[in-house]
């Protein structure tokens, strides 16, 4: 256990930073606010004079090493990912400290998993990928949901918004990644069908029947490193897919005092093993406010020893799923 409530936020001035930098604050934390841009580094420090601001480009390893000075972990909101993960993790090797993130990035996900494992195993540090709505969020609810079982027929993951107006980091990352997205099919890692398939789901008001349509995010990879199933696939509501894509869509918009949005989701994971069938599901407000949360709950077991082991470790692997998600209900998460 570490009495050391220091942690480093790189891309703390984003829009989901923000989210961790204030989750952190509340909760006792003391973030020391890092990024790659001066000009958001230095607005964001006015909102928090007394915490430190260290500049630090992905490609100066110098500058990365001071950023995470005096850190127990780094939390990385820095999108792309598939830019920023391997020199953080890198950097958090180097200081042997923990290294979470919040990419749904299916790529770059599985670039920490092949690339780090065996560097954070032997450090005995942990590095935790996908640590978010879209990848750690589904993780959990499988696991949960898995339970006793050692291997599962089917995981199906299925998400519902009521909106999904992107930030400016959503859209770089669509622009960045062309990587084909995966789904687990015969028990590996296999590319999406193209065009991806389409389902109905139905889900509690206020979204009930939905038409959905195959997307997987990061949750396939973590998923798939620590749970045994032959069929893993994700889905997206068709109106938030056609939102996300659409230029004209706006940024979202805060309607409380913690910055969230109006925006509402549904996600809810089905699992089959003979012939039985185990659901596991949530509902809450805003995708990016509920990131925070979640990565900073994972900083916390780490930090005080709860974890279930070191190395690179996909959310359900690290922690206690049940009682992970129980401690995000109800101020975080509403089951179902």
């Amino acid at each position: 256990m570490s009495a050391n409530r220091t942690a480093a936020v790189f891309g703390a001035y984003g829009h989901t930073g923000r989210f961790v930098v204030a989750e952190l604050a509340r909760r006792g934390w003391s973030p020391i606010l890092c990024g790659r841009d001066a000009r958001k580094l230095e607005a964001l420090g006015r909102d928090y004079p007394a915490l430190p601001l260290r500049i630090a480009p992905v490609d100066d390893p110098a500058a990365l090493d001071r950023a995470l000075d005096g850190a127990v972990a780094v939390i990385n909101c820095a999108g792309p990912f598939l830019d920023t993960a391997t020199p953080v993790i890198e950097a958090a090797l180097r200081a042997r400290i923990a290294y979470l993130d919040v990419s749904a990035e299916q790529q770059s996900v599985l670039d920490t998993f092949e690339r780090h494992a065996d560097a954070a195993r032997e450090a005995g540090i942990v590095v935790l990928p996908g640590m978010a709505f879209y990848g750690g969020l589904a993780d959990l609810l499988a696991t949960a949901a898995t339970g006793d079982w050692p291997q599962v027929e089917t995981i199906d993951v299925a998400v519902a918004l009521d909106r999904w107006h992107p930030t400016a980091g959503t859209r770089l990352t669509g622009q960045r990644n062309h990587y084909r997205r995966r789904v687990v099919s015969d028990g590996r890692l296999a590319d999406l069908a193209n065009p991806p398939p389409l389902r109905e789901w139905q889900f509690p008001a206020p979204f009930g029947t939905q038409a959905m349509v195959a997307l997987p995010f990061s949750e396939t990879i973590t998923i798939s490193r620590h749970l045994r199933v032959r069929e893993l696939h994700s889905h997206l509501n068709r109106t938030a897919i056609e939102e996300v894509r659409s230029a004209d869509t706006p940024a979202p918009v805060a309607v409380d005092a913690a910055g969230r949005s109006a925006q509402r989701f549904a996600i809810e994971v089905r699992v089959t093993h003979a012939g039985q069938a185990r659901r596991a599901a949530a509902t809450g407000q805003d995708i990016y406010a509920i990131t925070a949360p979640l990565v900073v709950e994972a900083l916390e077991r780490i930090a005080d020893g709860r974890g279930l082991g070191t190395g690179a470790l996909a959310a359900g692997e690290a922690f206690d799923a049940e009682d992970f998600l129980t401690s995000l209900s109800p101020r975080v998460l509403e089951r179902y």
